[in-house]
């Protein structure tokens, strides 16, 4: 199942500030998180889904660098968005 247009601005929102600003750290974190406990879901029913497998590495990888980038420049906006979205260091 795809992010509906809403959902997505919901999440940038409740994280980005407003519907339109997609461009924040957090917002786009939190979008990833969305989508990587989807695939999660769908992984754990169809195992050999290798495609979804590969996609959902990729995902992972893409937040971390942005969780990495985060921790980098500003500490406390990093330890919130963590908090918020109940994500393990």
């Amino acid at each position: 199942m795809k992010l509906t247009t809403e959902a997505k601005k919901q999440i940038f929102k409740k994280f980005g500030g407003a519907e339109t600003n997609t461009g924040t750290a957090e917002g786009q974190i939190a979008l990833f998180t969305e989508r990587i406990t989807h695939m999660t879901e769908h992984m754990q029913v169809a195992k050999k889904d290798f495609s979804t497998q590969r996609a959902l590495i990729r995902l992972v990888g893409k937040r971390r660098a942005l969780l990495d980038y985060l921790h980098k420049n500003d500490i406390n906006r990093y330890r919130k968005i963590i908090a918020e979205l109940n994500i393990r260091k």
